[in-house]
């Protein structure tokens, strides 16, 4: 039993997503970047879009497919440890309305981002590469197709 330890789940990486008002939470925290990024006086609107959808999906990048093992004191890192935050999420069962989310909101973003930029070749091009960037780990194939995060 772990000290001052509010939960009894062992590994929290498992359900921290389901958690009330995650979500809502995630988008204000977009939103938030958003705001800070079009108060900058020299981006314009496509340039906020645009890094906007490149600093997200480095975020999202490095905190669900780079960063392995769980930040908690849990019992549990010797099963865990080998495993990315994504991989950890709903204990590994595919197609759950967590990783439903995080696969949807980069794409929305996209959109976004692709629409405010007006089509304009250069963000469509660095948008289109890091949603790619972004899409390719979420596949549930992307171990045995790309070798992955194989342990």
């Amino acid at each position: 039993m772990n000290v001052g330890v509010a939960h009894s789940e062992v590994n929290p990486n498992t359900h921290v997503m389901n958690s009330r008002g995650m979500w809502l939470a995630y988008a204000l925290g977009a939103g938030l970047l958003h705001i800070v990024l079009l108060s900058i006086p020299f981006f314009s609107a496509p340039v906020a879009w645009t890094l906007m959808n490149i600093i997200h999906n480095l975020g999202m990048c490095v905190f669900l497919h780079a960063v392995k093992g769980t930040p908690f004191e849990t019992p549990d890192q010797s099963g865990t440890r080998l495993l990315t935050h994504r991989e950890q999420l709903d204990y590994g069962v595919q197609f759950t309305s967590s990783q439903k989310f995080f696969t949807i909101s980069p794409i929305i973003l996209y959109f976004l981002a692709s629409f405010y930029a007006k089509y304009d070749p250069t963000h469509f091009i660095l948008n289109t590469t890091f949603l790619l960037s972004i899409l390719i780990p979420k596949m549930p194939q992307h171990v045995r197709i790309f070798g992955i995060n194989k342990y």
